[in-house]
């Protein structure tokens, strides 16, 4: 039975989508258990927001690594170590009693994900003909799409039924299945390449984006201060200086290939994948606080408001696999990231306060169509011409761009939310407490501003600020303070919600200007790639 299967390719392509999905499903699944760890563990919405990018953080910087290791050590071995890794992982986060635990064993966990992610894409390439490539790289593509909505959606279930620890949880029984089907079905692709690791630039890629990414999370609970910029400055140097060490070291197995780059079509798409990321994490981190904290939505509930959207990507998704590979991706593209753009636009006019979840629907479903032409084709557009011995450095720089993408759109976006809440609580306080009697007035500001200043104002349940009026006041009015309190929380979060959706809109719009540089393929041209018949495998 096993030997029947070894190999077979949609076998192999069934174990490692799931693999994939699972280290993807956690991303976008913390974002709806972010107001229930704040209120759980007592944790500022900073320290959550490392819960969420300490994960990118170490994924980005260790996928080109994980990617040469699997073309050095086998990718098939690479996949099973990160797979067991992840789901041991996985416990640990689950186990977690504070912010500091978590935010360490998500760390392990981004390992995890890191040395199993670069190698689907690489055993794909190997396993499948180059005719079926397309069709089989879109359903790939599918899986982050539908990986990356389904995260709330379960998410959701799983927060709402059993607590949020199980969203970590629920990863150890898909972990073991995975590893099950990698070992029987899952053949050993090499291509002898035999490549020392760049440990220099592992070292400066790393630095470069824990310095940028500490800065933009950060930044607002610093005020910007110098320090915060000093950070800003040396991601940048850094940036050169590991750009400059891979151009001395182009003869001598780069970390960073600049060959892949000489294609303009993997180069338009690998800056394409990182504004898709932006415009994932700017539609999932504001959205889900806005639906628990301020509707009062379950996390279930928040979670089933993205539900029609996962169907409609999951369905198109391979859909848009095939017609790249029959009219070309470009125009695809284009058009998924204008629909994208223009979902995330209508949703900034329906959200405000009092809404029902039907409305979203329009806007999220539209979305929702945009995403669904946007992965498959990406993909397929990027790996076209990409050599076999060169698959585990493509696919490493190609997923480490994106989720360079991932890391910056998390902490952007948190850094653009934290700053117009904190403003815009403040703002609302201001303009409510005008009607409020002289001797309470300060003390309701003062709430605010306090609140805005911790971080700990979107949690589940909470009103913004804790306003606690002198002894005696009459019930009346502490009614109406506590009115008032609300009235602010609520409107605050909407006004900061919609300059921080706005930043996704503008990089998804830039992507869908860059793909007019992607070249149409011609009909009937070859494919540089050879087929899997010309690599050497083992079973």
């Amino acid at each position: 039975m096993s030997s029947r299967w070894r190999g077979n390719p949609w076998a192999v392509l069934l174990t490692l989508s799931l693999g994939f999905f699972m280290t993807l499903l956690d991303l976008t699944a913390v974002n709806v258990a972010i107001p229930s760890m704040i209120g759980d563990m007592h944790a500022s919405l900073d320290e959550v927001l490392w819960v969420i990018n300490v994960y990118i953080l170490v994924l980005a910087a260790l996928l080109i690594t994980f990617g040469r290791l699997g073309d050095v050590r086998g990718p098939r071995t690479m996949f099973i170590g990160g797979v067991a890794l992840f789901t041991v992982a996985s416990v640990l986060c689950g186990l977690s009693q504070d912010p500091a635990q978590l935010i360490a064993t998500r760390a392990v966990q981004g390992l995890g994900a890191a040395a199993l992610m670069p190698q689907t894409m690489t055993i794909i390439i190997g396993t499948f003909p180059a005719e079926r490539r397309g069709v089989a790289l879109g359903v790939w593509g599918g899986v982050a799409g539908v990986a990356t909505i389904a995260g709330p959606t379960l998410g959701g279930l799983l927060v709402s039924t059993a607590g949020w620890r199980w969203i970590f949880f629920v990863n150890v029984p898909i972990g073991a299945i995975v590893l099950a089907m990698a070992f029987i079905l899952v053949p050993d692709i090499r291509h002898g390449s035999r490549r020392k690791l760049d440990v220099v630039g592992v070292l400066l890629a790393a630095a470069t984006l824990v310095c940028l990414t500490f800065a933009l999370t950060e930044g607002q609970r610093y005020a910007w201060n110098a320090g915060i910029w000093a950070l800003l400055g040396a991601a940048a140097l850094l940036l050169v200086l590991f750009l400059l060490h891979q151009g001395a070291r182009q003869q001598r197995a780069p970390l960073l290939p600049f060959v892949l780059f000489r294609d303009r079509n993997y180069t338009v798409m690998s800056f394409v994948s990182a504004t898709v990321q932006v415009g994932m994490l700017g539609l999932f981190l504001p959205v889900m606080i806005y639906l628990q904290s301020v509707l009062r939505f379950s996390a279930l509930a928040a979670g089933l408001v993205m539900a029609p959207a996962m169907v409609v990507s999951a369905v198109l998704s391979p859909v848009a696999g095939r017609m790249a590979d029959r009219i070309g991706g470009k125009y695809v593209l284009m058009a998924g990231l204008t629909l994208f753009a223009a979902g995330l636009a209508w949703l900034t006019r329906v959200t405000d306060v009092g809404r029902a979840w039907w409305e979203f629907q329009p806007a999220l479903i539209t979305a929702g169509v945009g995403i669904g032409c946007v992965f498959g084709p990406m993909v397929t557009v990027a790996m076209y011409h990409v050599e076999p011995t060169m698959a585990g450095a493509a696919s490493g720089v190609l997923n480490t761009i994106r989720q360079i993408g991932t890391v910056i759109g998390s902490a952007a976006v948190g850094a653009v939310l934290q700053n117009r809440l904190a403003a815009a609580l403040q703002d609302e306080a201001a303009k409510r407490a005008a009607g409020l009697p002289a001797g309470v007035r300060g003390q309701f500001l003062e709430g605010f501003r306090e609140a805005a200043e911790s971080g700990q104002e979107v949690g589940v349940g909470q009103g913004g600020a804790v306003v606690h009026p002198p002894q005696g006041t009459p019930t009346g009015l502490v009614h109406h303070l506590e009115q008032a309190a609300a009235a602010t929380f609520q409107h605050g979060v909407v006004d900061a919600m919609r300059p921080t959706l706005a930043l996704p809109i503008i990089v998804i719009a830039v992507g869908a200007l860059a793909c007019l540089l992607v070249r149409r393929r011609q009909a009937g041209s070859p494919r540089t790639a050879p087929r899997p018949a010309d690599l050497s495998a083992s079973a």
